[in-house]
């Protein structure tokens, strides 16, 4: 299926590891040309290179997704570099777990004000987009965790946040063809990843958590990357608001 995105443009914030490398080399696949920042110029630089080898245009910033005058002058000069924004995903996370104030003031800075933030830079992009194409479109990154718990989190309850801000950012722009929708993995494996680390240091809890999925594995960023560019690609046009779940049926509610 042609998914009618060459030649458009994708931002993906967290562009250099994982999810967010898969979807940044996802994006490149389709034909579209990609943006992505990350903390490690290294990684940004290796980035961009392996995303032009497919042949697109690529760049990359080296940015701190909690310093607002970073993030939204990396969007802005993404936009202008690569002519528009058709596509903004806001991949980054600051993955941290627990109830102390550092994690929930992390949290907050990288996940939900990155994504507020991110977006209201893109939004003059993504709204001539939309006027142009009739498409375009927001993507966040979410969590399955967002919807379960067994202890006060800010990890599951700022994604938690972020689906409920994406509705809203959904009704408000979509009669000027902007969507925006979440995208929510559950336990996904890749080495150097969390998962990763956990079979290393931890092989008996990581072996209890496969047991729990009932596909009997874990998903891969590939496999993320794949549902986020449908979701964000012109065949979705008419989905909004929505929160996909990417998780093998780990979680056990029923969304209505």
């Amino acid at each position: 299926m042609d998914l009618q995105l060459k030649g458009k443009t994708a931002v993906v914030t967290g562009g250099t590891r994982g999810i967010g490398r898969s979807i940044a080399e996802c994006f490149a696949d389709e034909g579209a040309n990609v943006a992505i920042c990350a903390r490690n110029a290294e990684q940004v630089a290796e980035t961009v290179h392996a995303l032009e080898a497919k042949g697109v245009k690529a760049w990359g910033a080296v940015v701190d997704i909690a310093d607002e005058i970073a993030l939204k002058t990396f969007i802005q000069d993404a936009g202008a570099k690569l002519g528009g924004i058709d596509v903004l995903v806001s991949n980054a996370s600051a993955l941290v777990q627990g109830n102390a104030e550092d994690a929930w003031k992390a949290m907050f800075d990288v996940d939900m004000l990155g994504a507020v933030r991110c977006f209201e830079a893109a939004k003059p992009f993504l709204e001539a987009a939309g006027q142009k194409n009739g498409d375009a479109a927001f993507i966040i990154t979410s969590s399955v965790s967002g919807a379960e718990t067994d202890n006060p989190n800010a990890y599951g309850a700022i994604k938690a946040a972020l689906i409920h801000y994406a509705k809203g950012v959904a009704r408000e722009n979509a009669a000027k063809k902007v969507r925006c929708n979440v995208v929510s993995p559950g336990t996904v494996f890749f080495e150097g990843g969390v998962w990763g680390n956990v079979k290393t240091n931890m092989p008996g809890f990581f072996e209890t958590v496969i047991k729990r999925n009932p596909t009997g594995r874990m998903a891969t960023p590939e496999e993320v990357a794949a549902a986020t560019v449908f979701l964000a690609s012109p065949r979705s046009a008419f989905t909004t608001g929505i929160n996909m779940l990417v998780d093998g049926a780990i979680s056990r509610r029923v969304n209505f």
